[in-house]
């Protein structure tokens, strides 16, 4: 019986709904198709997760909310993903392709049906919560499936794969967005685009993802080669052993350490995911489509930069130098974009961004792929454990440091609330405005208490006639034209006009305040490189895969001997 046949689930068609274990590693084409679907789902899955950013102002006016409110509507979501992330962990016990599968059905239902009908912003906060509730178990148990389905050996090329998921649905979002804003106008409209999408995804991997057998998966596989050595010993593996206090294994520094390091590399990243419409909309005056327009650029590189490195990082057997080089070029480009000020060009910002997208793509790949080798290091049955370790970490410093953001950039809450209806209006009576600015306050206030008065009027008429040098007959049209301007209008410029115009001054400076943070965050990746699994040196890793061939061979010869 061929390998294709012995892996068919049990149970019929409904079964084969349920019961995805394959008890035979697969050939390349099949296992292939399995890594496709990971890697679809995880794009989608991203996609589901970002797609609010593209739409930000829109929801924050529609709904109501306040700058705070919004942010910390992602704060709590992370927090509840870095829970989630933990339950993650019992796919090394129950696996992981449901999880996955149904997740999407989940998440594409309530992103299609649920978050375009939220009609406050709390429906649509606790919408997004119970999205990042499932999105925090599934998108653990994707990268422990491209584990499973990928050799060490190939493991950083199969990483750059997956890590397309959170880059390419950052892209998808950026380019629908962008492509799409202008005519349709609503923001609920780009939830629906997405939950649909989602929807055909989850149906996609409902009926095509499998998993490896927890005899398979358990053990660590270097190369190909070790297949036949995997298989022969799956059949006598003590799988309960092996699984014995699953947190205690993974409670190790390079473990801990490595996660929380990336984390904080990443908080760049999270905050362009979730801010840069904000940033450059707010601070450069660049229109929504544009600002989306940037990110189609910063996704791209960062996509294909992710899938050269894990090809090159898998050639030479080495992780490390890749993670440092791409963190010393993120450090100074990051220093690069924050030093950028207004009047800065759209092409300069696309070509600054673009290449330290190159330099995150850089690190990050072999970075997975390092981690994954480093949790096989202390136990490989343990794998999707030591993956809901990463993702409680993240999203537990993502929450953290997108909550203290709203601190640090203050004159967002202004800017953000009142800023376009402040631009608008003052656009709208740029001459009335002129011509209050002409009459001091005692006068002002005295027509807005009395406008008949005849002592006031007679003054504010000489003072504008002064600042303007023009006659008193054209002074007093222009003064009968500030009587003519809505009252509620005059009462917001007056009560918001000034805050908008001092966070329009104070912002730029604390947005680079919040720059150099994920400056320091950059930096405090490079120790935590050393304490990772991998060499420095292609001819060391060369030497290690000999050692490890005879190793599966003489193994592999002691089997056959035993047999015999």
């Amino acid at each position: 019986m061929t390998a294709t046949l012995e892996n068919q689930p049990s149970g019929g068609a409904l079964g084969g709904l349920w019961q995805r274990q394959l008890n035979h590693y697969p050939e390349t084409r099949p296992r292939v198709f399995y890594l496709a679907i990971v890697v679809l789902a995880t794009i989608i899955l991203y996609y589901e997760l970002y797609v609010g950013g593209a739409v930000a102002p829109n929801i924050i006016a529609g709904l109501g909310m306040t700058f705070p409110f919004y942010v910390y509507i992602s704060v709590v979501g992370n927090a509840i993903g870095a829970f989630s992330s933990l339950i993650a962990g019992l796919g090394d016990r129950w696996g992981r392709a449901n999880m996955v599968a149904y997740g999407l059905l989940i998440t594409g239902g309530l992103v299609l049906f649920g978050i375009p009908n939220a009609h406050d912003k709390w429906s649509f906060a606790i919408l997004s919560y119970v999205i990042g509730f499932v999105e925090g178990v599934i998108l653990v148990a994707t990268p422990a499936l491209v584990r499973d389905f990928s050799p060490q050996l190939g493991r950083a090329s199969a990483m750059g794969f997956w890590t397309l998921g959170p880059v390419i649905g950052s892209l998808v979002v950026s380019v629908v967005s962008s492509n799409t804003l202008g005519s349709l106008r609503a923001w609920q409209d780009q939830f629906i685009i997405c939950g649909i999408v989602g929807l055909v995804v989850g149906v996609i991997a409902i009926f095509g993802l499998k998993e490896l057998s927890p005899q398979l998966r358990d053990q660590l596989m270097v190369s190909m080669r070790d297949r036949a050595l995997i298989e022969a010993k799956a059949r006598g593996l003590n799988i309960a052993e092996s699984l014995k206090h699953p947190w205690r294994q993974m409670m190790h520094l390079d473990v801990i350490g490595s996660a929380f390091a990336i984390a904080v590399f990443l908080i760049i990243y999270y905050t362009a995911v979730g801010f840069f419409t904000i940033y450059f909309t707010s601070i450069h005056g660049f229109t929504l489509s544009q600002a989306n327009g940037l990110g189609n650029w910063f996704w791209a590189f960062d996509a294909a930069a992710l899938i050269v490195t894990g090809i090159i990082s898998d050639r030479l057997g080495v992780r490390k130098p890749f993670m440092v080089v791409g963190a010393l070029g993120a450090i100074v480009m990051t220093i690069v974009f924050l030093s950028l000020g207004k009047g800065t060009s759209l092409g300069t910002f696309a070509l600054v961004i673009s290449i330290n997208a190159v330099f995150l793509a850089i690190a990050y790949a072999p970075w997975m792929a390092s981690f994954t080798e480093t949790v096989e290091k202390h136990n490989p049955a343990l794998t999707a454990t030591g993956l809901a370790v990463w993702g409680w970490i993240i999203r537990a410093v993502v929450a953290i440091s997108i909550g203290i953001l709203p601190v640090v950039i203050s004159a967002m809450t202004p800017l953000v609330e009142y800023g376009t209806p402040v631009a608008t209006l003052s656009a709208q009576y740029s001459t009335q405005l002129a011509t209050l600015s002409a009459i001091d306050t005692q006068t002002l206030g005295a027509l807005q208490a009395n406008p008949a008065d005849p002592a006031a009027g007679a003054k504010a008429v000489g003072e504008i006639a002064t600042k303007f040098q023009i006659s008193p007959a054209d002074a007093t049209a222009r003064l009968i034209a500030v009587s003519k301007v809505p009252k509620a209008d005059l009462l917001f410029l007056q009560q918001h006009g000034p805050a908008v115009q001092k966070a329009a001054t104070d912002a730029p400076g604390q947005w680079k305040t919040w720059w150099w943070v994920c400056v320091g965050g950059e930096i405090a990746f490079l120790p935590f490189i050393l304490i990772m699994a991998g060499r420095w040196s292609p001819r060391k890793a060369r030497e290690d895969q000999a050692e490890h061939e005879k190793a599966v061979q003489a193994e592999l010869a002691a089997l056959e001997s035993e047999k015999a």
